[in-house]
């Protein structure tokens, strides 16, 4: 068996308790430290050289990588990560006073494991409520429902408290972004008919208002054979009476006010009502 094989299984930052279990001696891992092979992070860490850069400074904080952090190594849906590092600590932990983290202290709602650096799902989501603005939470934890990596009924079982709670009753799983979810949760302040996913003249639109208001989102993916379709089925809604606002992220994320604006102008004309 090659060290390096059991190190690559950690992403080159690994418990040293590990390797003794796995059957190298102390005296081996010594010798592989003296020849650079391996570093000492801290005391029970090791890694070597090209290790995963964030799960080093998990392991160099004593913690775990949490809330946006490793939602995005989870693959959600982040708005906004910033320069920051989020670590979850241990209630009564220490750690240097580091500008470049975000330190969480709050209770794990799941167990975490020792010898890992990366919180579980739960824990993510738990904490993510308490430190992101509610919308950006609330587009996070419907990512992580629209990826199946958790089920809305498991999530209402879990003993969350506070604005983790709130969230589980306002979290809808069949929403196709993000982006999506940051606009239905904005619409809804307001006395309006919205309806996301519905199916019409064919096809899925993202919000379908009133009877005749249609607000597509479009995402990365709306470009080539996908812009194509799109741009027919908004000629095919035009014909049959429909009216089409269609979006991109940087407006949806950065310019809210304005696309607000539309939609509600477009309901006051009376565009979202049947003729």
């Amino acid at each position: 068996m090659h060290i390096a094989n059991e190190i690559r299984k950690w992403s080159g930052v690994v418990p040293s308790r590990a390797l003794i279990e796995a059957g190298f001696s102390y005296r081996a891992l010594n010798r592989m430290c003296l020849s650079g092979e391996l570093h000492r992070v801290r005391q029970g860490w090791l890694a070597a050289p090209g290790a995963d850069a964030e799960l080093l400074i998990a392991a160099q904080s004593g913690g775990v990588l949490t809330c946006v952090t490793q939602a995005k190594r989870l693959g959600l849906w982040v708005t906004h990560v910033g320069p920051q590092t989020h670590i979850g600590l241990s209630a009564g932990a220490r750690t240097p006073r580091d500008d470049s983290l975000c330190l969480h202290w709050n209770a794990p709602i799941m167990q975490r494991d020792r010898r890992q650096l990366e919180d579980n799902l739960v824990n993510v989501l738990a904490t993510v409520a308490l430190c992101q603005p509610t919308e950006d939470a609330h587009a996070i934890w419907e990512s992580a429902l629209r990826a199946g990596q958790i089920e809305l009924a498991e999530l209402r079982r879990l003993p969350f408290t506070g604005r983790a709670k709130a969230l589980v009753k306002d979290v809808f799983p069949h929403l196709d972004s993000g982006l999506e979810s940051l606009v239905l949760r904005r619409m809804r302040r307001f006395r309006i008919r919205i309806k996301p996913q519905s199916w019409v003249l064919g096809h899925y639109v993202d919000f379908l208002i009133g009877d005749r208001l249609i607000l597509q989102i479009d995402g990365g993916t709306h470009v080539g054979p996908q812009r194509a379709s799109d741009i027919a089925h908004d000629a095919q809604l035009l014909l049959n009476g429909y009216h089409v606002i269609r979006v991109g992220y940087d407006q949806v994320v950065h310019h809210w006010p304005e696309v607000q604006d539309l939609i509600l102008r477009a309901i006051a004309q009376g565009l979202a009502d049947a003729s």
